[in-house]
């Protein structure tokens, strides 16, 4: 029931999201100004907003002008919802779901910032694959979202602010920290060098800032990991859509899907990955 209720949570996130993704960067407010069909322009009911279940009901098509709904209305709220659902599972492991329950201030702030970064990065998805853009507006966010809260860590915050009075901090441990600032440096570099050698061609300045906040995310070796993957699998769809006859030789491919794919996959399963690859050479 209670991975139920935050996979529900996730998809009306989700539903907000595809609002965000859809009116990003085209000057129409994304809180205060209501949903609408964007072929006819119609406002939309409440009963046409419900997270995938409205988009089943109508089999896909505007209630108003009869035209086809995207699909990524549903698949970013499914998205969304399984996301959360991997996010909670992950924090807590199995058999502490109902840890859940303890609403501390440092485990909100930490069930916070993993919800927040699943959102930023599921609207880079979104927006990358739609218009081959990673906004800053998402991006810097996240970044010093992530930051703060990395920094945070070095106290031990999420542990300490439910048991220990402020005034009792001392400094803790800034390795940590200082590894997650080196690891963005260095993916940011590595992707700065790919940037210049292939002037743009090959890679974007928002690639750059994405593999920045990757690193700050998932630390060493996992960004390895998810560097890996990326390229890996962006060869591959890459090869499978120029075989197909979908894409050329010289047509663009976003690779910020790849990246923020390859994110959750590594964030996930990045350790036991890791492992089993270096295992391979010991």
């Amino acid at each position: 029931m209670t991975y139920f209720i935050i996979f529900i949570f996730g998809i009306c996130i989700g539903s907000f999201l595809n609002v965000v993704i859809l009116r990003l960067g085209t000057g129409e407010g994304i809180v205060r100004q209501r949903s609408h069909c964007v072929r006819c322009g119609h406002i939309l009911a409440w009963y046409d907003l419900i997270p995938v279940l409205s988009f089943f009901l109508l089999v896909g098509k505007c209630r108003y002008c009869g035209e086809k709904i995207s699909w990524q209305y549903p698949t970013v709220e499914l998205a969304t919802g399984v996301l959360f659902v991997a996010v909670i599972f992950w924090i807590l492991g199995p058999g502490n779901l109902f840890e859940i329950l303890n609403l501390s201030l440092g485990f909100l702030i930490k069930l916070f910032f993993w919800f927040f970064v699943t959102a930023c990065l599921i609207v880079v998805f979104a927006y990358d694959l739609r218009h081959y853009i990673i906004l800053d507006k998402i991006v810097y966010p996240a970044i010093i979202i992530t930051f703060l809260f990395r920094l945070f860590e070095i106290w031990n915050l999420p542990t300490r602010l439910a048991s220990e009075s402020v005034a009792n901090w001392g400094f803790g441990n800034w390795q940590p920290f200082l590894t997650y600032l080196l690891v963005a440096v260095g993916a940011a570099l590595f992707f700065l060098v790919i940037v210049l050698i292939t002037r743009g061609k090959g890679m974007g300045i928002g690639d750059i800032k994405l593999v920045f906040l990757m690193g700050l995310i998932l630390g060493w070796p996992q960004i390895l990991v998810a560097l890996f993957l990326a390229f890996l699998v962006g060869a591959l769809v890459g090869v499978a859509l120029i075989l197909t006859k979908r894409k050329g030789w010289k047509s663009q491919v976003p690779f910020g899907p790849f990246l923020v794919l390859a994110t959750f996959i590594s964030l996930f399963f990045g350790s036991f990955l890791a492992n089993w690859w270096f295992g391979l050479f010991s």
